[in-house]
């Protein structure tokens, strides 16, 4: 199997491109997003086709079904895709195969498959006679996939923390109140993250003092297409007249504190990426409990002095054992600002966790 590029002709390139604009137009869930284009020798696109969701053809096979339907004949193309063609039998048959089927002679990988029960189509169309390279546009690749790749790297949904606070960090004022510390701006962004993740979590304390919808909107207010599980963590009950019952994704009570079994929970049901929104005490758990693979701060420039604080108590009590973020992206939002931020590995954080483990 080639794994290097050099070899990739201009025209594979830009279809490889074209392969990821296709991706982007599949939808959201437990699927990764996925483009392929069928090229002649000449470099003229046959067919091309996306993921459209669970349970429909694989974009390998839309992309043949596509050049069929144009009357073009695919033996000896080459089959540009963005992610590793699958080899098993899911809801739908192998990709692998129905290449083998139709004659293919080159498949044009952007990433291999991390998933263990489906990879394996790039040594199965190698060992064929099909020659494959592998690793074209990678980092365009993985950035299309989004949290799917990490979650299914590590077993468990991709987590986001989301932090919303003046520039004190504070969530409230002394008296409670707290609508709105960020601004429309913000908040719009907010809602297209929501619109982006498998579920939505918050503790049952959230859920009864803020009573909110927790829904992903448009900036006229109405729901988006796509609506995310809507988890509430403890063991309270959500009240019958409470938002949370309201139209949109359906509720998800998980009578645990324990962010593992809410993790755990969440990958039963296929959620690739999940959005901790709070409050204080379920974010401090999913920080300490090493579950937070990316932070989502929006600090507002209000100051407020007292008030309930962002995060509740991480157990540290030196700052040698501070939980150290890296930022990787400052977006200006209107008067507010978003700064995006991954912990450190685990082995540089080893001391916060030790410290957190023996409280």
């Amino acid at each position: 199997m080639v794994t290097t590029t050099a070899d990739v002709r201009p025209c594979e390139l830009a279809a490889m491109t074209r392969a990821l604009e296709l991706a982007s137009r599949g939808p959201l869930g437990p699927n990764p997003r996925v483009g392929c284009v069928l090229l002649a020798a000449d470099g003229t696109a046959l067919g091309e086709g996306w993921h459209r969701g669970a349970g429909t053809p694989h974009a390998e096979v839309a992309a043949l079904a596509d050049a069929r339907e144009r009357g073009a004949d695919v033996r000896g193309a080459t089959a540009v895709v963005t992610l590793e063609p699958c080899d098993h039998v899911g809801r739908t048959g192998p990709c692998s195969l129905a290449l083998l089927a139709a004659g293919v002679a080159r498949v044009v990988v952007g990433v291999a498959d991390p998933n263990p029960v489906a990879a394996g189509g790039a040594r199965r169309l190698h060992d064929a006679g099909v020659e494959v390279v592998t690793g074209v546009l990678a980092d365009e690749g993985v950035a299309a996939l989004g949290a799917w790749l990490p979650a299914v790297t590590r077993g468990r949904p991709f987590v986001t923390l989301k932090l919303a606070a003046s520039l004190d960090g504070r969530v409230a004022a002394a008296d409670g109140s707290s609508r709105w510390i960020t601004s429309d701006v913000a908040r719009r962004h907010a809602h297209g993250l929501r619109a982006e993740v498998g579920a939505i979590v918050v503790g049952t304390g959230t859920a009864l003092a803020d009573d909110p919808s927790l829904t992903a909107r448009t900036g006229d207010g109405s729901l988006v297409e796509h609506q995310p599980l809507r988890v509430v963590v403890g063991y309270r009950d959500v009240p019958a007249d409470a938002r949370l019952r309201g139209p949109g994704g359906e509720l998800v009570p998980l009578r645990t504190h324990e962010p593992e079994r809410v993790v755990a929970a969440l990958h039963a049901r296929e959620v690739r990426h999940v959005l901790v929104e709070g409050g204080p005490t379920l974010a401090a758990a999913f920080v300490a409990a090493g579950l937070v693979d990316e932070v989502h701060a929006y600090v507002a420039p209000v100051l407020l002095g007292a008030g309930p604080a962002a995060l509740g108590d991480l157990g540290v009590r030196s700052i040698e054992d501070a939980v150290r973020l890296v930022p990787r992206e400052v977006h200006p939002l209107g008067t507010d600002v978003l700064v995006v931020a991954t912990p450190e590995p685990r082995s540089a954080a080893h001391a916060s966790a030790t410290s957190l483990e023996e409280r």
